[in-house]
């Protein structure tokens, strides 16, 4: 089979289209002809060299897809071959093929198209695992997100909704945090000329976020614990502003709030299974429902993945960029 490789680490002219033996699915696993994978931050820093796949696992970029089942390994059941899926990956999306733990497979949700199901998986998954069965979003609460056009954003802000929260956005220009109202966003906060922490204790009466999903690490550390309410939870899920922040302790304990960091890629695989499957239970009848969809900024060919990376780098992009391929 054909698939993206990462002969060396660097710039997206890194990322290189050549063949590779085809997986073989072992003891719980079952072989995907993939129709689409989709681009996420997580596959630019492996492409950078920081972010390598756990070891025994795939090489190759990719922790998404969607297609159809073409065989089953031993002791798989529930699945069968021709069955149309979508599937959490620890790497290997970016190929004609791979092979998933059947526990992290998903049906692809009535009324969403084969490709379009592979922007769903990661942020999903990653949304409800942080967000609700973590930090515990209750309705009527508010969630402060980081990224709001992103992937992950756009998720949550329709999650976020749909179980009656209130939703703050940041996001870097006024068309990105147009589409943000677009998917039920409350508070639009451009954090190139405005601070989130003034703009959003003036949207809450000065009581801050109950929740706050957050990208960017060491770099909105002070501000946002500055931002959480009385009993807050903040979320740490991306470390795009560095790994290393000062914590004021003393304005934690004033708050009792709670700070949580966590990672998906690395769980074990009883940890994927238990949070697909909490997905299908509490997200899938949304998506099915058309209260909660998809959001696809644009498709590439997959041989084309250093572009789709160029786009993601830039931030030109609104949800996600899928890869469609061959």
């Amino acid at each position: 089979m054909h698939a993206i490789t990462i002969p060396e680490a660097g710039g997206p002219e890194a990322l290189v289209w050549a063949e590779v033996p085809d997986p073989v699915p072992g003891e719980g696993e079952v072989l995907v002809e993939v129709v689409a994978s989709a681009v996420n931050r997580a596959d630019v820093l492996q492409r950078q060299g920081f972010y390598n796949p756990p070891t025994g696992t795939s090489p190759l970029p990719g922790l998404e897809c969607a297609g159809r089942i073409t065989a089953l390994g031993p002791g798989v059941s529930g699945w069968s071959v021709g069955d149309e899926v979508c599937a959490l990956l620890v790497g290997g999306g970016y190929a004609q093929r791979v092979a998933v733990p059947a526990g992290q497979l998903l049906p692809v949700p009535k009324g969403v198209d084969l490709a379009t199901a592979a922007a769903l998986p990661e942020v999903a998954c990653t949304v409800w695992s942080n967000v609700f069965m973590i930090a515990h979003l209750r309705p009527g609460e508010t969630l402060l997100v980081h990224g709001g056009a992103s992937g992950i954003g756009t998720m949550a802000i329709q999650l976020a909704k749909a179980v009656g929260a209130k939703v703050a956005v940041t996001a870097g220009s006024p068309e990105k945090l147009a589409r943000c109202a677009e998917l039920g966003a409350d508070v639009l906060i451009d954090y190139r000329t405005q601070d989130f922490v003034e703009e959003l204790h003036k949207a809450t009466g000065g009581a801050g976020a109950d929740v706050i999903l957050d990208i960017m690490g060491a770099k909105y550390l002070d501000r946002n614990i500055q931002a959480l309410a009385v009993n807050g939870r903040l979320v740490v899920i991306g470390l795009q502003g560095g790994v290393k922040g000062e914590l004021n302790l003393g304005a934690l304990l004033a708050k009792r709030a709670a700070v949580m960091a966590t990672t998906l890629r690395a769980r074990p695989l009883q940890e994927k299974a238990a949070i697909v499957a909490a997905v299908r239970e509490h997200v899938w009848p949304l998506v099915e429902g058309g209260t909660v969809r998809p959001v696809v900024d644009r498709t590439l060919p997959m041989r084309e993945a250093a572009e789709a990376h160029r786009v993601l780098e830039s931030g030109a992009h609104v949800g996600k960029v899928l890869l469609l391929a061959p």
